[in-house]
């Protein structure tokens, strides 16, 4: 393993290779105010001058006297001061709990991963510090009446309250208070949370101002178990604890209004009733938890007087003025795609982490960019030579956010909270209110339920793509199955929203981990999965209402429904974390206008997808865009400007990139392309049409292509092995009988006898264009419907050779195959992508699998306290049933071997991983 300098750490962040950062050095970034050297070290995750950060917290085991219904999948984490905090849940409305001493602890994954770029490990907040009050899984807030939670044994319904009776309006950023806007029944709410110390205890306080309150409502402030008695005296409430009462909680109301009254609802609930009124009301409502014997100093603060509102909603002090300027990167025109560098903004102000997941653009060419680290960051100066770019802060606080669009210049973003309008409000370039425009769709606090995408459709509404509840952490839900939790009853799930936000209707179910692709104006929705349990390999799916994708535990029906095929899948080697999609709408990107581009984040790089429509069962196949990606590829867009695509992404759950994030430019140089833009598969064989003319001599050879075929198995393991038609364990590598280049010398028809339906296939070629380069390389299709392929434009084809006599393919594959041997191994580890998660050395960063230098003859201990010496025979169970046996310490994320690899292919990874181990 590498020892990387501290120093230069940070400098992956850049989108550069670690060989790059070593050998030449980096700048990153030069302020506007003035040049200054880089600065490669990240302040905190949590931001002192941010009012909160947005998270889950797991408030279950307070303590004694605390509710134990108590967790919150989207909650607030409010700075109060003083060492003062609460979190307060947008789906209840309720502080689901308060404390004082330390903050939250940093160990969900954004923030576990946020100086530890390759550290995918997760929990969920608990509260470390001393907790002064608690509700459970109710209702904060009410009308006619308190409501509480009756049966608290039942799982939380992971739902916001129904928007009839209440609903999360948003949080206005006020300097570093926080204004919460909310809505209960007609009623109208917005509070300012605070802390105030006095006799050196703290009280809570809650600054709140009502509106057209029609019906009465009540605020449940605390619930206090164990109560042994409670009284009122006046505007004040308390519940006492143990046996002589020595402990107490207090409810107080602040303010000249004598209308709102604290009461105490089964002598263990704190409340204040706030009666109808006509005309705005503003009142403090203090909390506080201490020694009876202390009363008198609480009751001395509440004398003081009620906290006003500041004038909020005029928008507050921008919290980051600073413009950071940083220098791009175009790279040479050496191919007709390449990708640009825009060098993120690390050396900035506030030190603070850019992991971008997604961009967008605004009408002028002007972008904006979210991180996974919770920000949002708008870009002006994206021109043709990038040495100009402007980076200003916009919005932060957001809940490991994923995806931004931009709708009618308004900025949406999807983060775990729901979909947030972020707005300016005094134009100042800083957002001051994060809208909630829409949190219909479920959300549990399992990790792995992402909020994974966000794309907008012709008609001004959403869809969104939710993750399965994966059984990789916390484990806050029951296991539903082989790899998976329940998490919400809308995981693996794709929705869509309504244009107002206000409601929302499953399209789509069983998935595992989607991720979405839209045309803008025709509306086509596709969608991509994660290879996994259920899932034997990548697919890409075109979206219909009704579809089930095969992933049973996210099934989420009764119906049985069979299972919608994909448009295509692609071999574990080629893309082995699939990721969104986007349509080229451009008249500028050459060869790729108006393609459909899908993102690969394990490669990483891009494909370009072709869909053959002349079958009743649409299916397609894939072929790389061949360019240097310094960093996983995630998320794009076009810019409506120059009309290039804009790639985002960083790295953190494995991937062959080194890089940490890089936000790049594909470019059409205008410079000859010579890949695939059209297929057909059928009965006869198999249709490639090319960006450029080919040589005619290489075209007609059949001894220049490769065709293989396979199937996949569907099972509750990881991934599948490669299946022959008749079940048993390989691959086929097909006949071509015949090669016909056509007319314009740009189609090549291949002649291949036996075509019929089939989940995998893999054409490969070793072709020279007419202008002499060499075109080698290979594309990845599926057959879900055999019919006549039209062979037009082809002249003098022999369809009688498709019965003529042929070499058996195991004698074609007997002829390809080497002798064993530790080189070969190291080529087949590069090739089925081994290495983006095995290193060959001792390097365990950034890396998802164990190590391979020293494995043989090691002892392995696996997750359930086994133990066995990696022989021959462990390696080998290893390759073919990886889920066998799990070592300690590592999750089930390596697919089944079965039929990918030869006994041949085998005992050449095993010579190659045995010279690895000292002698």
């Amino acid at each position: 393993m590498l020892n990387i300098p501290k120093r230069l750490s940070i400098a992956l962040l850049g989108g550069v290779s670690l060989a790059s950062v070593l050998l030449t050095g980096y700048t990153y970034t030069r302020n506007t105010a003035s040049d200054r050297p880089d600065s490669l070290q990240l302040a905190s995750f949590v931001e002192p001058g941010f009012p909160y950060i947005s998270t889950s917290v797991d408030a279950r085991k307070l303590g004694g006297g605390f509710p134990k219904d108590n967790q919150a999948a989207r909650s607030l984490a409010l700075q109060l001061g003083d060492s003062a905090y609460a979190c307060f849940d947008t789906d209840l409305l309720r502080w689901s709990v308060a404390w004082t001493g330390k903050f939250l602890p940093m160990v969900l994954m954004a923030q576990v991963s946020y100086k530890d770029f390759f550290n995918k490990n997760n929990n969920i907040a608990t509260v470390t510090g001393s907790p002064v009050l608690a509700t459970g899984a109710y209702a904060g807030w009410s009308t006619g009446k308190p409501a509480y939670r009756t049966d608290q044994s039942l799982p939380p319904t992971w739902k916001p309250l129904p928007a009839e009776k209440a609903r999360w309006n948003g949080v206005y950023v006020y300097g570093n208070k926080s204004v919460l806007d909310y809505s209960v029944g007609n009623a109208r709410i917005y509070e300012m949370p605070g802390s105030a110390k006095f006799d050196g205890d703290v009280a809570f306080t809650r600054a709140i101002q009502t509106s057209n309150v029609s019906s009465e409502l009540y605020l449940t402030a605390a619930e206090i178990g164990n109560a042994t008695g409670s009284e009122v005296k006046g505007r004040i409430a308390y519940v006492y604890q143990g046996a002589s009462k020595d402990t107490v909680t207090a409810v107080a109301v602040l303010g000249k209004g004598k209308s709102w009254q604290p009461g105490v609802e089964e002598g263990k609930y704190l409340t204040v009733k706030v009666p109808v009124s006509t005309q705005p009301e503003e009142m403090t409502v203090a909390i506080w938890k201490g020694l009876s014997k202390d009363k008198k100093a609480f009751e001395k603060f509440c004398k003081t007087k009620h906290t006003a509102l500041p004038d909020f909603k005029k928008g507050g002090p921008a919290l980051w003025k600073e413009t950071v300027v940083t220098q791009g990167k175009l790279a040479p025109d050496t191919a007709a795609f390449v990708t640009d560098q825009l060098t993120l903004p690390l050396n900035n102000p506030w030190k603070r982490n850019v992991r971008v997941a997604d961009v967008a653009f605004f009408k002028d060419g002007r972008a904006a960019v979210v991180t996974f680290d919770g920000d949002v960051w708008t870009i002006e100066g994206i021109d043709k030579d990038l040495q100009n770019i402007k980076w200003r802060r916009f919005a932060s606080g957001l809940h490991e956010p994923m995806s931004i669009e931009i709708v009618k210049e308004n900025i949406y973003v999807f983060d775990r909270n729901g979909i947030v309008q972020l707005r300016d409000l005094n134009n100042d370039g800083v957002a001051d209110y994060y809208e909630n425009f829409s949190n219909v769709m479920a959300q549990s606090a399992e990790s792995r339920e992402w909020a994974a995408d966000l794309v907008t459709a012709p008609d001004g509404s959403f869809y969104v793509a939710k993750g399965g509840s994966l059984s990789n952490g916390p484990g806050m839900t029951k296991v539903t199955g082989k790899g998976f939790r329940a998490g919400s009853d809308q995981n693996g799930a794709i929705l869509k929203i309504s244009e107002d936000g206000r409601s929302a209707e499953v399209v789509a179910t069983g998935l595992r981990g989607p991720y979405l692709g839209i045309h803008p104006t025709k509306g086509i929705l596709t969608a991509s999965d994660q290879q996994g349990n259920f899932v034997p390999s990548t697919p890409i799916f075109v979206i219909h209402k009704g579809d089930y994708f095969g992933v049973e535990p996210t099934l989420h029906r009764k119906d049985n429904p069979t299972v919608t095929p994909p448009l295509t899948w692609i071999p574990h080697s080629v893309d082995r974390s699939a990721i969104s999609q986007v349509w080229a709408t451009s008249s500028k990107m050459g060869p790729l206008n108006g393609n459909l581009i899908h993102f690969s984040f394990g490669r990483p790089g891009l494909f370009r997808v072709l869909i053959d429509s002349t079958t009743s069962v649409v299916q397609g196949g894939v072929s790389v865009i061949n360019a240097n990606y310094p960093a996983p590829t995630s998320k794009g867009a076009m810019n409506p400007t120059d009309e290039q695509l804009y790639i985002a992404g960083f790295n953190l759950w494995g991937s062959s990139s080194n890089g940490i994030s890089a936000l790049l430019r594909l470019r059409y140089t205008g410079k000859p392309s010579y890949s695939p833009n059209h297929f057909r598969a059928g009965k006869q064989g198999i249709v490639l049409r090319f960006d450029s003319p080919l040589d005619k001599g290489t075209a007609s050879d059949p001894k220049n292509f490769e065709v293989k075929r396979w199937n996949y198995k569907r099972t509750e393991e990881y991934g599948s092995g490669h299946f022959k038609l008749d079940g048993s364990t390989g691959q086929e590598i097909m006949y071509v009988a015949a090669s016909y280049l056509s007319a314009d010398r740009k189609s090549v028809f291949l002649l291949v006898p036996e075509m019929t339906e089939i989940m995998q296939m893999e054409v490969s070629y070793h072709l020279q264009a007419a202008d002499g380069k060499k075109v080698n390389d290979q594309f990845w299709f599926t057959v879900n419907q055999s019919t006549d392929v039209d062979l037009k434009g082809f002249e003098g084809v022999d369809l009688a050779l498709l019965n003529a006599k042929r070499p058996e393919p195991l004698a074609i594959a007997a002829a390809s195959e080497t002798a064993a041997s530790a080189e070969k191994g190291r080529e087949i580890f590069q090739k089925m992508a081994c290495a983006g998660c095995h290193s060959e050395g001792t390097r365990t960063k950034g890396m998802y699998g164990p190590p391979f230098q020293n494995l043989y003859k090691s002892e392995r201990t696996f997750d359930d306290g086994s133990k066995v010496v990696a022989d021959e025979a462990y390696l080998r169970e290893s390759i073919l049933m990886p889920s066998k046996h799990i070592v300690k310490g590592y999750n089930e994320e390596m697919p089944s071997f079965v039929g990918v690899l030869s006994d041949n292919d085998i005992e050449s990874v095993i010579l190659f991983i045995k010279s690895l181990s000292r002698k």
